[in-house]
């Protein structure tokens, strides 16, 4: 009777196992069913475009690259009080704007132009030529030191500029005749023989004061010998001394120019004056 009863059991566990089972798998199927028709209805209404995902990306990294580079550019730029500008090297160097030297643009070219006066633009131009100006103002022309002493005396001799005859002689105490002016007036020089092109030779040490021209004796120098003498030339041509300049005595200062309207009777001429404080002193008592 047991074992009857064992196996009834053991058939009805049997058959409930199998009846779960069926009911379990059928469940699994159902649902198995029911979640691929839902996962084939969210994949028709949602395509993923890869290549469209890619260039947004791509995009969106350059934006973020410009975005960097500009806050980088702002976060980097100089304030316009720390730029190296140069107000005069712009006019110089643009037409719009205010060179020396330098560097060198259009305008440059074009004027270097105050350049440049003011010179070149380069940075920092502007206080470079101030500098230079200030070195320039600062610096002397000639040394004191390297000025020859001028100290004609009144016993020092003088050489003759050039070598000829005394036409008209010095004369201050009476009246001579000059042949072009048909005239007799005084005369404070001496009128001295030469030919055309001939050099002339400086009579004394001393410094060109004035290179002029006047309308009776030409082309003409004045000197300062020293001690307040002074000489003067006339009839000149081709001058090779400047004002400013120190000759030393016998040093060649010009040529003998053909001779004004005013002296054309007596011929080609050098006209020598001497003066000791502005007044004439008869150059013969000191040429050799």
């Amino acid at each position: 009777m047991r074992r009857k009863v064992r196996r009834k059991t053991f058939s009805k566990e049997r058959i409930v196992m199998a009846a779960s089972s069926i009911i379990v798998l059928g469940a699994l199927t159902a649902t198995g069913l029911w979640l691929r028709a839902d996962d084939s209805t969210q994949d028709d209404g949602y395509i993923v475009d890869l290549s469209q995902i890619e260039n947004s990306t791509a995009a969106g990294m350059a934006d973020n690259e410009e975005l960097k580079v500009a806050e980088n550019v702002t976060e980097n730029s100089v304030p316009a009080d720390d730029l190296d500008y140069d107000p005069y090297f712009q006019e110089t160097n643009s037409g719009n704007v205010e060179n020396p030297d330098v560097s060198e643009s259009k305008s440059m070219s074009e004027g270097s132009d105050e350049s440049g006066t003011k010179g070149s633009q380069t940075p920092s131009g502007e206080s470079v030529n101030e500098d230079a100006a200030q070195e320039e103002a600062d610096t002397p022309a000639i040394s004191t030191a390297m000025q020859p002493t001028l100290s004609f005396g009144d016993n020092d001799p003088l050489v003759w500029p050039v070598v000829g005859n005394v036409l008209v002689n010095y004369s201050m105490d009476k009246t001579v005749y000059f042949p072009t002016l048909e005239q007799y007036k005084y005369n404070p020089a001496i009128i001295i023989q030469a030919n055309e092109g001939d050099m002339i030779t400086a009579a004394a040490a001393g410094k060109v004061t004035s290179v002029f021209e006047d309308a009776q004796i030409g082309n003409g120098i004045t000197m300062d010998l020293g001690n307040g003498y002074e000489v003067t030339y006339g009839q000149l041509n081709n001058i090779l001394v400047s004002e400013g300049s120190y000759v030393s005595m016998g040093d060649m200062i010009a040529q003998v120019a053909a001779p004004t309207k005013y002296y054309s009777v007596e011929g080609t001429n050098v006209y020598f004056k001497l003066t000791k404080d502005g007044e004439p002193v008869n150059p013969m008592s000191r040429l050799n």
